[in-house]
């Protein structure tokens, strides 16, 4: 992704989340923007190929630029103090979930878990990658654009809800597989969402995200794990995540240079 933050652009006038100088985006843009990461997010997979999501940063740094913000900031990712830590702290949180959940599936008979072989470096730095790329551009679609359209739902819990229900919708090419699949993501929606709510910034939501998405991958390169349970499956993750959005109301809090700059302060 594009972190810069431009403090000039010709022509336009750009702002930065400081106390009393926060754009308000026009309904019409708020629209454009959000049907053009809509479009840039959803065709990779429509057309068969995932190397088109690269386009999905450039769309959404343009994005922030056409909402009066500079670099990542209309999405609330910036380079202030903390960030780094928030992101490692949710990207460690999901990697754990994710290989307890596996543990404790194997053991239960749920999932079969065997080592492979070793991957390459250079495959093992495309997954850190892809999956980085991946997790945030839905972060920014179904959490940061949704905050920005609706700021003052930042001041309630009900955020975590509606970006849930989403997210849930926003998975086009899932939908079919029916209730549970539906209710694994809502259970993932929960917990991301929760992370931005509490943090009010969203690199939480996103080491989350990238965390259990990479440990996915890590399990696939590293493993032989499948199945043995199917329909019992789905629920280790959805018991996983619902752990992590308990981490995430208790534990995790404004980094200094968030608190009540990046969106309306959070009441629970």
């Amino acid at each position: 992704m594009i972190f810069w933050q431009a403090s000039h652009i010709p022509g336009a006038r750009m702002q930065t989340l400081t106390a009393g100088a926060i754009p308000q985006p026009a309904s019409s843009r708020l629209l454009l923007v959000a049907a053009v990461l809509f479009f840039f997010y959803q065709m990779p997979e429509g057309v068969g190929n995932p190397y088109l999501l690269l386009l999905f940063p450039l769309a959404a740094w343009w994005g922030s630029r056409v909402l009066g913000f500079s670099g990542m900031r209309a999405w609330y990712l910036d380079a202030r103090p903390g960030w780094l830590r928030l992101l490692a702290l949710g990207l460690g949180l999901a990697v754990v979930a994710k290989f307890a959940a596996v543990a404790i599936g194997t053991r239960a008979g749920v999932y079969t878990f065997a080592w492979a072989e070793t991957p390459p470096a250079s495959a093992l730095a495309l997954l850190v990658f892809s999956t980085f790329i991946a997790s945030s551009a839905e972060d920014i679609l179904t959490r940061g654009l949704v905050l920005r359209a609706f700021p003052t739902l930042g001041r309630r819990w009900v955020f975590i809800v509606v970006s849930a229900a989403l997210y849930v919708l926003n998975h086009i090419y899932r939908l079919h597989k029916g209730p549970v699949e539906w209710l694994t993501i809502f259970c993932f929606g929960l917990a991301y969402a929760a992370a931005l709510y509490r943090t009010r910034t969203l690199w939480a939501a996103v080491g989350l995200h990238w965390g259990w998405n990479l440990a996915n991958g890590l399990l696939d390169s590293f493993a032989q794990s499948d199945l043995a349970q199917p329909t019992v499956a789905p629920f280790y993750s959805c018991v996983a995540h619902l752990v992590l959005l308990a981490c995430a109301l208790t534990f995790m809090r404004p980094a200094a240079g968030h608190a009540g700059t990046a969106f309306p302060h959070a009441t629970r």
